[in-house]
């Protein structure tokens, strides 16, 4: 690092594509950079109303704050036409998310200073095995300036997940508590009846087939109750509902009852994945922490042109070791990527019969991807060795 200053300084810019994936993971990173490393973290970000309903501390409106003790800027021009930088506001380690193109002002202030910063594209996750070729490799830029592929992933050849040092230990604390997670529960609305029930979360995108598995779950053996958060698969709850989904909404219907719930902030989050025995989860964000969670998941990947995301589901249940030939089914009926006809009624019991089995094969996964290290520290060294 630049080793002139005591705090190493690095700034991270996102572009908010996916409503809260990308804020998620940002805001994740940069809280445990700030945290864990004592980096001093300049957070640029484009969307402020996505931020602020995942960390209710942001202000919409307000073109500099400080979060904790990360300074979190207002990027309102995507060009960078208007703003004016000096070498001195560059960080040693400059972090874009995603192939988000950083101000041309600020790249410029890149190259006048000395030593150059550390210039890290930080992609998106995947499970792909072209990845681990392409992770940490250079790409010579103009004015001298070299940016760095930077990829997480699932194996030793990647960057690993996005992990917290201690968030093992809160965990286990959490789900070994009975009372706290029953407490935690009951602020929703959850009776003691529903808590003895099969507790799903469920975060997808809209084209999720979310009617029909609920068809399937009224006529269910055991009672379900689904927990979604307020504006999640808004058609299809409102039709289960028969009014507004907003949070508090509830009903029943045979085996299912459905809630909906305030978006709630990160760490809350968390929770909700711990207090729940399956998890629906979509994009990056929810995939990584119900990847940590112990319990079983459904992924909902978000969705590309000429269905490219079906390459990247197929490639992480081949590499995914609790998948079973049932969650593999569900799975890509659920992505709708299957040219079967989907019963889901039989579906859903062949993959809740599983359910046992899949959660302690869980526990191996979260083991092995454990042994990666996890992202931010891997990312930090790799940023050392380029210095």
């Amino acid at each position: 690092m630049n080793h002139h200053k005591t705090q190493t300084s690095l700034a991270l810019f996102c572009k908010v594509v996916d409503n809260f994936g990308d804020i998620g993971i940002c805001w994740r990173l940069a809280r445990q950079l700030e945290q864990e490393h004592g980096i001093a973290v300049t957070l640029w970000v484009d969307d402020l109303r996505s931020f602020h309903r995942i960390c209710p501390d942001v202000a919409v409106d307000r073109d500099v704050q400080q979060i904790g003790t990360v300074t979190v800027r207002h990027w309102r021009d995507q060009d960078g036409v208007d703003g004016v930088f000096t070498a001195a506001d560059v960080a040693d380690i400059v972090i874009e998310f995603f192939a988000c193109d950083i101000p041309p002002a600020y790249i410029a202030a890149m190259a006048e200073r000395a030593p150059h910063p550390v210039w890290l594209n930080l992609e998106g996750l995947s499970a792909e095995e072209w990845v681990e070729g392409c992770h940490a490799l250079p790409s010579p830029q103009s004015r001298s300036l070299t940016k760095y592929f930077f990829f997480p992933g699932f194996t030793g050849k990647t960057g690993g997940l996005l992990r917290e040092s201690g968030l093992e230990q809160q965990r286990q604390a959490f789900q070994q508590d009975a009372a706290a997670m029953a407490a935690f529960l009951s602020q929703f609305g959850v009776t003691p009846a529903e808590m003895a029930s099969l507790k799903v979360s469920l975060f997808c995108y809209p084209q999720a087939p979310v009617s029909a598995l609920f068809d399937a779950w009224q006529s269910n053996g055991k009672a379900i109750t689904c927990l979604v958060p307020e504006g999640v698969a808004v058609d299809a709850i409102e039709k289960f509902l028969g009014r507004t989904a907003h949070a508090g909404a509830t009903a029943s219907h045979g085996a299912l009852t459905v809630r909906v719930l305030p978006f709630v902030p990160q760490p809350d989050y968390d929770r909700l994945l711990w207090a729940c025995d399956l998890n629906f989860v979509r994009g990056e964000d929810s995939f990584v922490r119900a990847q940590w969670a112990d319990k079983p998941f459904i992924w909902h990947i978000y969705p590309q042109d000429e269905d490219l995301h079906h390459v990247k589901l197929n490639a992480f249940l081949g590499r995914y070791t609790a998948t079973t030939e049932n969650l593999r089914e569900f799975s890509l009926s659920w992505n709708e990527a299957t040219k079967k006809t989907v019963n889901w009624t039989s579906l859903w019991a062949l993959f809740e019969a599983d359910m046992q089995k899949i959660a302690i094969m869980s526990t191996d996964w979260q083991r092995q991807m454990g042994g990666n290290g996890d992202l931010t520290s891997n990312l930090l060294k790799f940023a050392e060795t380029v210095q």
